[in-house]
């Protein structure tokens, strides 16, 4: 079994979903007592998301660089960045270490395209709605891209940052994200990438009348399949 690098603490929920499914996910392929093997950096939050909000994203790049060179010292065998938002810096990261990166938006988009789907829609924190830096590299797979509209975006952010990452799940925001579905339904996609792991403790499958693509459950699946080969 190979050793899972994570860069976490973005949010550390986000990182705690992470952790609890790649060693559940061991457990079930594997069996007995097998658990992942794993090196978790993780970071603080507030920091880098008062950094991103200042644009000082050459700062933000660092501190997540030696979150991962601190991994790979460690004996991690790849990495992997918990997080949508952050992957703004991914490539910084990546050419920082040694051990190779497993891209959140590649998992995702290859997932797409293998269940034929070519036009998603793409739900997350303002910053991963209104830039074009995951969007982008979904497109690179041939992902025709849609997004809500900007007056949606700051009622999104909210349902994240006020609720979600503090282990808040409620219907009324449900509703709305599911609202949000379904107005990315009507502009053309056939498909709904969930692209913030907070989302996936509010928005399951029985609640879209469209496939849903989940960026965390699918970048867990991609790193076991890695790990154990």
């Amino acid at each position: 079994m190979q050793t899972i690098g994570l860069v976490g603490g973005m949010s550390w929920e986000s990182s705690a979903v992470y952790y609890q499914a790649l060693n559940l996910g061991v457990e079930q392929r594997v069996g007995g007592l097998s658990s992942a093997r794993t090196v978790l950096a993780s970071v603080d939050f507030a920091e880098v998301t008062a950094l991103q909000e200042q644009e000082r994203w050459d700062d933000v790049a660092q501190i997540l660089i030696t979150a991962a060179q601190g991994v790979e010292r460690a004996g991690a065998d790849f990495l992997m960045l918990c997080t949508t938002t952050f992957h703004r810096v991914a490539e910084q990261v990546a050419a920082a270490v040694d051990i190779p990166l497993l891209h959140l938006a590649d998992v995702v988009a290859e997932a797409c395209r293998a269940q034929q789907v070519t036009s998603v829609g793409f739900l997350g924190t303002t910053f991963a709605m209104s830039r074009s830096f995951f969007t982008d590299r979904l497109a690179a797979h041939g992902l025709e891209v849609h997004v809500p509209d900007a007056r949606h975006h700051a009622a999104l952010n909210r349902v994240i940052y006020d609720e979600l990452v503090h282990g808040k799940v409620l219907d009324s925001s449900r509703r709305q994200v599911v609202g949000l579905i379904e107005e990315l339904w009507d502009a053309g996609a056939g498909g709904l990438v969930l692209g913030c792991t907070e989302l996936e403790l509010l928005v399951h499958q029985p609640d879209s009348e469209l496939p849903l693509f989940p960026c965390t459950t699918l970048h867990v699946a991609a790193a076991l399949d890695r790990a154990l080969g």
